[in-house]
């Protein structure tokens, strides 16, 4: 991996760096990752200040984990996970590190900018940076309320996290009409493209035409784009679970497999 270079901003996404995110750095890497490699990791610690690594208790994990959870989960300085998407930001440096992978060349500029401005709320949030620390230990009693193997599990966790987050950044999005225009048409148009899938969910589920985790994922990424939901994903779209947010999702989980299984 080559390296990273700071980017250029836009006037609009500059600003709302300035907003919510003023003292984080953005970069663009010069190579597509799901999970920086270790000598990547390190070059990034010559263009901020320093490196703080994240390491969580292993006891959170079920035996079954992935290997890369595993890893995220250790001492190992790990940026970017499977799931991510294009644009990445973490707290394991100082300052703030936004990322912009390189498949973002592919990416339309107005979709790009809206991401952008998806991390620096995130980081204004102060959300974890990954489901794992969102879950803890609770992430066992996952694994345990679904029949579902441990890279399903893994994607389930993290569309459930993704729409935790949401509940709380479209607070923020809904405010960009005024203040972030530009940003907040992007935000209005990426969640156009998405109203087409919504509805027929839940049959394609019981079709066999999509799995239940895939679905999930449609509907959970719907949630920060504040869209009508159907059952059983529009339960995640409530107050209890931005309050609740692990306890609940693992209730979810459970009562929704066992009606799944009726």
């Amino acid at each position: 991996m080559a390296g990273f270079e700071r980017r250029s901003l836009g006037s609009s996404v500059d600003a709302a760096r300035e907003a919510y995110a003023s003292d984080c750095v953005v970069l663009d890497a010069a190579a597509d990752f799901e999970t920086l490699p270790p000598e990547a990791a390190e070059e990034l610690g010559l263009v901020v200040d320093s490196l703080d690594p994240a390491a969580y208790p292993t006891e959170w994990l079920p035996e079954n984990a992935p290997a890369q959870l595993r890893r995220y989960a250790g001492s190992d300085f790990t940026i970017g996970m499977p799931g991510d998407g294009t644009v990445v930001w973490t707290r394991q440096t100082v300052p703030p590190t936004v990322l912009v992978k390189k498949r973002s060349e592919g990416t339309p500029a107005d979709f790009l900018e809206f991401l952008l401005g998806e991390a620096f709320v995130e980081l204004s949030l102060d959300v974890p940076e990954h489901f794992l620390p969102f879950f803890g230990e609770s992430y066992r009693e996952l694994d345990a309320a679904t029949p579902l193997g441990p890279n399903e599990t893994y994607q389930l966790a993290a569309a459930l996290f993704d729409a935790w987050v949401g509940l709380q950044t479209r607070e923020v999005f809904r405010d960009w009409e005024a203040d972030h225009p530009d940003l907040y048409a992007a935000w209005v148009d990426a969640g156009e493209r998405l109203t087409g899938r919504l509805d027929g969910l839940s049959g394609e589920v019981a079709r066999g035409d999509l799995s239940f985790t895939a679905a999930t994922e449609y509907a959970c990424a719907a949630v920060k784009h504040d869209l009508h939901l159907p059952a059983p994903f529009s339960a995640l779209d409530t107050g209890a679970y931005r309050d609740h947010g692990p306890d609940y999702a693992v209730r979810w989980a459970a009562k929704t497999f066992e009606k799944l299984a009726e």
